[in-house]
């Protein structure tokens, strides 16, 4: 669960920060300036990530044995929300950490650190 968890957390970033580019950079120029190719490129790419958001959420949620709704339905739905999905990606970190904590990352041992140091 961890690989898949990392991959989410990964693709929501991306949703949120092409979604933001795209509501509050891409769009205004094109609707207040004329200006679309921002958008033509912007756009395309969101919703490639988003769709990968969806996939990803889904299975994440899936492993984790949540509910459709309201857990998965919501995790999917914070990629449609302007930085939405920074806060569900959060949500989701914890809770998935809290439900499995073998999920977390794993930690070096102490030795292995110390022997790779000299």
């Amino acid at each position: 669960m961890n690989a898949q968890l990392k991959r989410f957390r990964i693709v929501a970033y991306i949703v949120s920060c092409f979604l933001i580019i795209l509501m509050f950079v891409a769009v205004p120029l094109r609707y207040i300036f004329g200006i679309e190719s921002l958008s033509t490129v912007i756009s395309p790419i969101h919703g490639l990530f988003y769709m990968l958001y969806l996939v990803l959420g889904f299975q994440l949620a899936q492993q984790a044995e949540w509910k459709f709704w309201p857990e998965t339905v919501g995790l999917l739905l914070g990629g449609t929300v302007p930085i939405g999905s920074f806060f569900v990606e959060r949500w989701a970190h914890r809770r998935i950490l809290e439900e499995h904590p073998q999920a977390a990352d794993p930690k070096p041992a102490e030795d292995e650190t110390a022997h790779s140091a000299n």
